[in-house]
């Protein structure tokens, strides 16, 4: 009998034994599974975190600049400012640029060497008498050929009438020079009155904005803004670059005028000294 209490005591031992073993395995190989999937966790939580911060970094980069040329720009400039103002303010500049372009061409070509002149003048009047003098005047471009040949077509009639003849034509030429200026000035004021009156109606659109939404935001205000500004710089442009050629043609005129004087007294003094 304490054979079998024996026998049955060693058996449930070994069993026991087999069991813990199993349990301790189990637990073992449980373990492992776990860290492993931490470890996996933990690898797709840091992916997630590196491809969250280049996201961040894509958005919060600056944009590079496009290179824009100065076409594109006066043209962005022109579709912000509103069609209707800057059209009036582009038409004004080009009137105001063309009537420049002509008085310029036409006092360059009104430019001549008087000295060189006169003494032409001077030698034909001597070798083949006014006759051959008024053709040389004639076939001579510009104001002081012109007042010559009125000069010497007086000759007839005395020093006295030359003069006379001289000044008043003088005049009339100095008024040909001055020609169309008025419409440059007119223009260069007009440019920057409608860059203001184009401000005047952006702002009222930003009050308007203002009183119909209760709102200052912005976002809201820049489009008025935008029309406001632009037309201002449009018009400033215009008048600053017309303001530019009128005061280049003033100067050219008065030294045209200034070697017509000159020009028309060393005539008087030739008759003069010719009529002795």
């Amino acid at each position: 009998m304490k054979k079998v209490i024996s026998l049955i005591a060693l058996i449930g031992l070994f069993t026991f034994g087999m069991n813990t073993a199993s349990f301790a395995e189990a637990e073992e190989a449980n373990d492992s599974l776990a860290k492993v999937e931490a470890a996996m966790k933990a690898k797709a939580e840091a992916n997630a975190a590196a491809k969250l911060k280049e996201e961040k970094k894509v958005v919060t980069k600056a944009p590079a600049k496009a290179k824009v040329g100065i076409v594109q720009k006066v043209k962005q400039y022109f579709i912000d400012g509103g069609p209707e103002f800057m059209a009036l303010v582009f038409l004004v500049f080009l009137l105001g640029l063309a009537l420049s372009i002509e008085r310029i061409i036409y006092l360059n070509m009104s430019t001549t060497d008087n000295q060189k002149l006169l003494g032409e003048v001077e030698e034909a009047m001597k070798s083949g008498g006014v006759d051959a003098a008024k053709d040389v005047c004639r076939n001579t471009r510009g104001p002081v050929a012109s007042i010559f040949y009125q000069g010497l077509d007086r000759i007839d009639e005395g020093v006295e009438a030359v003069e006379k003849s001289v000044v008043n034509y003088g005049s009339v030429q100095a008024g040909l020079l001055e020609k169309n200026l008025s419409w440059i000035s007119l223009f260069i004021a007009t440019a920057p009155m409608l860059g203001f009156l184009g401000t005047i109606i952006g702002i009222i659109e930003v009050f308007d904005i203002i009183e119909i939404t209760g709102q200052t935001e912005p976002v809201q205000i820049a489009g008025a803004m935008k029309v406001a500004l632009n037309t201002t710089l449009a018009g400033l442009v215009a008048a600053i670059v017309l303001q530019v050629f009128y005061n280049y043609i003033v100067s050219k005129i008065d030294g045209i005028v200034n070697d017509m004087e000159d020009a028309s007294i060393s005539l008087v003094d030739m008759v003069i000294k010719n009529n002795k």
